[in-house]
């Protein structure tokens, strides 16, 4: 909703997120939040209903069932949110979008989450190298995005070997 964009904002500006994700203006949100292409979520972990991050889902209506996961970003780190995220995501791209693809890319400074997306079954298709500007804290030059997807047969394949736990 748009009353949470305050939030998102608050987590992108964020120091511990920043260097990992390419930040949008308040009115890119908010086309996002109008466009029905699109997917905004607010992630509310705690049994208190506390926010703890959003995502951002593009391509639920794609001719092609290619669903992209633009941005998972959390307040809350090495809590195991990021895991659950990921399942919840992949569940329902493939489950409830009825994607064939599922793909993101993420910088590859961020190491953690390269991790996490090979551990749940995601594969690299490759790397866009040097395409992002990284600037900020003494920092000038560019960082890497990896690209990484799972079609349906994999999710599929990893669901018939209990690899994938209902969220």
């Amino acid at each position: 909703m748009l009353s949470d964009l305050d939030f998102v904002g608050t987590v992108e500006a964020d120091s511990h997120n920043r260097p990992f994700i390419s930040p949008w203006e308040r009115t890119q949100h908010e086309g996002a939040l109008r466009f029905p292409d699109f997917r905004h979520f607010i992630i509310e972990a705690g049994a208190d209903g506390s926010r703890d991050g959003f995502v951002i889902l593009q391509g639920c209506r794609s001719p092609h069932k290619s669903v992209e996961l633009k941005r998972l970003v959390l307040q809350s780190k090495g809590l195991g949110l990021g895991r659950r995220c990921v399942r919840m995501l992949k569940q329902m791209a493939f489950r409830d979008l009825h994607a064939h693809r599922f793909w993101l890319d993420v910088k590859s400074l961020n190491t953690r989450a390269l991790a996490l997306y090979a551990s749940e079954g995601f594969v690299e298709e490759g790397r866009l190298r040097e395409s992002v500007r990284i600037t900020g804290d003494a920092a000038d030059g560019y960082d890497s995005l990896v690209v990484m997807s799972m079609l349906d047969r994999e999710y599929q394949a990893r669901r018939a070997l209990g690899l994938e736990e209902a969220a």
